[in-house]
């Protein structure tokens, strides 16, 4: 899973290279997330009860201020830090630049900017390769699927003509500077908690929490509109209120139909992962369902259920993005009837 000793689709290496392994990713995200969140929780609160929406921001005021301070410290450096020409090294079958001492070709990547969001010139990757170094990144990053980089985009597959050197570098989506903004995300989920505790009414509840989510999401387009895309590797501010939003819009649906109305089946298939999302989540990490799937092929290895099923599902939605989200929400309703086997088996996995 840590790009070790689990293989993923296509990849049949095993072991873990020391000199080469990814020290932050999804897990450890949620670990830094979860931990600053906590902390603050049981440092930050004060004793003040709570009766009216000022007193409840008097108890978390000094959560808010800390969320403040995140957002300001993520904007300063992603807006305000240089980022200098850099170099890294690329396997010599996939470059074409001057062969280094160690056998392989340099890339030069030509920034000199500050506040850029690009692929290569931004400072959430360039503080990544300063303090983590760029063999501890993640090497498949989501823009080698780009039209830049990729000829069966929005799949990944061979660099196009005249790409650009950057589809060859490595980029952490969940690296330093990101998980700063994506722990802003557990602070909002920690005041949609907060709102259980202090009110007791459901329908009052379900009100809070619908104002605030479409607040966050109105916040998210009016933060694009000034010229933060939405942008997920980045985890830019915009990205950020869209994804708490969003998030807490599919709450108040669920707690409105669940705890209110007492409406369980539409969510039978949500609450069988739920219950059995830890080995949810390895399984699908080590990719088991495609790596199943492509062991069955017609003819030639190619011509495997994989790539059939995902051309299949382009060809009836005309469109290969449209398609290939299709082909994910097979696989996951594939992971949500094997918990609801599991479920039936009384199987349950925790740590």
């Amino acid at each position: 899973m840590q790009g070790g000793y689990f293989h993923g689709r296509n990849h049949w290496t095993y072991g873990v290279d020391i000199d080469r392994i990814r020290w932050l990713g999804v897990l450890q995200r949620i670990a830094i997330g979860y931990f600053l969140v906590a902390m603050s929780e049981i440092w930050l609160s004060s004793n003040h009860p709570v009766h009216s929406p000022m007193s409840f921001m008097r108890k978390y005021y000094s959560q808010w201020v800390v969320v403040s301070l995140l957002s300001v410290i993520y904007i300063g450096f992603l807006l305000g830090l240089y980022v200098p020409n850099w170099e890294f090294e690329v396997s010599s079958s996939n470059s074409t630049l001057s062969m280094s001492n160690f056998g392989h070709q340099i890339e030069t990547v030509y920034c000199g900017l500050r506040g850029n969001l690009s692929p290569p010139c931004n400072a959430v990757g360039f503080i990544d390769r300063l303090l983590l170094g760029e063999k501890h990144l993640y090497q498949n990053p989501v823009y080698k699927r780009t039209k830049e980089c990729s000829i069966n985009s929005p799949d990944y597959g061979p660099l196009p003509p005249n790409s650009p050197g950057w589809c060859l570098a490595p980029f952490d989506p969940e690296g330093i500077l990101s998980s700063v903004m994506a722990t802003v995300t557990c602070f909002a989920g920690l005041q949609f908690g907060h709102v259980i505790v202090h009110i007791k009414s459901h329908l009052k509840r379900v009100l809070i929490w619908s104002v605030s989510s479409v607040m966050l999401v109105l916040f998210a387009y009016f933060v694009a509109i000034l010229g933060m895309p939405l942008s997920k590797p980045l985890y830019t501010l915009s990205y950020m209120f869209l994804t708490a939003g969003g998030s807490a819009i599919a709450l108040s649906l669920i707690y409105y139909l669940v705890d209110v109305k007492h409406i369980r089946k539409p969510t039978l298939l949500f609450q069988w992962m739920g219950m059995n999302a830890l080995i949810v989540y390895v399984l699908a990490a080590c990719e088991l369902f495609p790596i199943a799937l492509q062991g069955f092929y017609w003819k030639k290895p190619s011509n495997n259920l994989v790539n059939l099923s995902e051309s299949f599902l382009q060809t009836i939605l005309h469109s290969k993005k449209w398609g290939t989200l299709a082909f994910v929400f097979v696989e996951i309703l594939f992971w949500c009837l094997a918990s609801g086997f599991l479920d039936m088996k009384g199987i349950y996995f925790k740590l």
